[in-house]
């Protein structure tokens, strides 16, 4: 079976394919790297822009709960690593932020969405969350999260 849209990609249970990326702390973070423990791994479009700012900060105020409750945070987007490093100090992050400036990863988990901005179409991050077991198995696949509502949802259904 062939699934073409982007939103039937993966399907809960689907392994969550790996990849490598560099960290705001400079060292590569593999996701196979992190099995034993589950992951909650979530695309944004921008560093510094109100809606990013608004979810990391949400993010950030449970980081301690998750972790309790066995879950490592994983910010992407397609800034570079001096970006996330500027992101994550402002804002006193306090989980990695991972470069992806190729959209390798962001390709590879469907992310990349046309949008229209001003007239002018261009692609972008569509803020997505992908919830890992400790398998390395998908939990959960949400698409087209809003900033301000969705780390509440996570924490309502995982802590």
């Amino acid at each position: 079976m062939v699934k073409t849209p982007v939103e039937d990609m993966f399907a809960i249970g689907d392994a969550a394919p790996d990849f490598t990326l560099e960290s705001d702390r400079g060292e590569p973070v593999t996701l196979s790297n992190l099995r034993g423990q589950k992951v909650i791994l979530y695309f944004y479009p921008k560093d510094n822009t109100a809606g990013c700012t608004t979810e990391a900060q949400a993010f950030r105020d449970h980081y301690d709960a998750f972790k309790a409750a066995g879950f490592e945070i994983l910010g992407v987007s397609r800034d570079s690593v001096k970006s996330h490093c500027g992101f994550r100090d402002r804002q006193e992050l306090n989980f990695p932020l991972l470069s992806d400036k190729e959209e390798t990863v962001c390709r590879l988990y469907g992310v990349m969405k046309e949008r229209n901005m001003y007239g002018k179409k261009c692609f972008g991050i569509e803020r997505s969350t992908f919830v890992i077991d400790e398998t390395g198995r998908f939990t959960a696949v949400m698409r087209g999260v809003k900033a301000k509502t969705h780390v509440d949802d996570l924490v309502a259904t995982y802590l």
